[in-house]
């Protein structure tokens, strides 16, 4: 690619950021040709949510090939729920399918169905299934374990809700928590989760069907502020996991053109505030993700 557009997409990444207020790193990658572009693409970043993506795609594998049963029918109690969104804010407890906490997972980032999920299939089988595909690098945990961590880095009552418990916490204590840093919470690279997007998407990452089931789900996510905030055409599709925690704002997904060309690209910010509510932050994301997709097309 010629030389001075990488500059001209570099500066305006780096516009964008800054405008934002956020430290960002990016990757794309057309699916078909396998060109790329990144800025601190090699970068290590804090996942948040990110990390659930080989998760649904262990459990659409194990359950193509016969090893559970996508129906069977499971509870989430208690033990899972923290308070957060879908079942993880439910009162009492809750009974779904395998396929049906897939996909509370995935399409509104539900925790608890995320670690009774995890539970399921066997962090084990995650972990070997990554390795497997060479994707050594790339972190996982129960959402139980990061909350373990705040708890203990913040001295807050054990079992209790977190955010409960929050108010009060100064910012700079909360920007220097374990689930912030790539050092100390599951981490991988802009470039890394491109691949494991690809090879999903190529049905490399396991059986087809396995792989369909996971582009579907993924397909179906809510969230309409980040990624899809840059590809307001009417005929472009988006399929992206999105991941939040204090001053992580990321989502990594596949963009689809009318025309079938197909791009994989991760946006990973971290913020210098800690606020819920950060839309041009949230907007970033798709602005980056246009930059480098639209580079790439060019």
């Amino acid at each position: 690619m010629p030389i001075a557009g990488t500059d001209r997409v570099r500066t305006e990444l780096c516009d964008v950021f800054a405008r934002a207020g956020v430290e960002g790193f990016v990757h794309a990658r057309d699916l078909d040709t396998g060109a790329e572009f990144g800025h601190r693409a090699d970068d290590r970043v804090s996942l948040a949510s990110v990390f659930k993506i080989p998760i649904v795609l262990e459990y659409a594998r194990q359950a193509v090939a016969g090893q559970l049963d996508p129906a069977a029918r499971h509870t989430v109690t208690s033990a899972y729920r923290a308070g957060g969104s879908g079942t993880d804010g439910c009162l009492y407890d809750v009974e779904m399918s395998a396929r049906d906490l897939a996909f509370m997972m995935m399409t509104i980032s539900d925790n608890a169905a995320t670690d009774l999920l995890l539970d399921i299939v066997g962090p084990d089988r995650v972990r070997t299934l990554l390795d497997g595909l060479g994707f050594t690098g790339f972190g996982v945990s129960s959402c139980h374990a990061l909350d373990d961590d705040i708890r203990r880095e913040l001295g807050l009552a054990p079992g209790s809700s977190i955010d409960d418990q929050l108010p009060g916490i100064p910012d700079e204590r909360l920007l220097a928590l374990g689930v912030n840093d790539p050092h100390r919470s599951p981490s991988s690279t802009p470039r890394e989760v491109t691949a494991l997007l690809a090879a999903i998407w190529r049905d490399e990452a396991g059986p087809a069907r396995a792989c369909a089931e996971v582009r579907g789900i993924m397909g179906r996510q809510v969230w309409q502020h980040r990624l899809v905030s840059g590809f307001p055409e009417s005929g472009v599709r988006i399929a992206g996991k999105t991941g939040t925690d204090f001053a992580i704002r990321n989502e990594a997904g596949v963009v689809e053109y009318p025309d079938g060309k197909r791009y994989a690209v991760g946006v990973f910010l971290r913020s210098a505030r800690v606020a819920d509510r950060q839309p041009h932050t949230d907007r970033a994301i798709g602005r980056a993700a246009r930059a480098v997709i639209d580079h790439l097309r060019a």
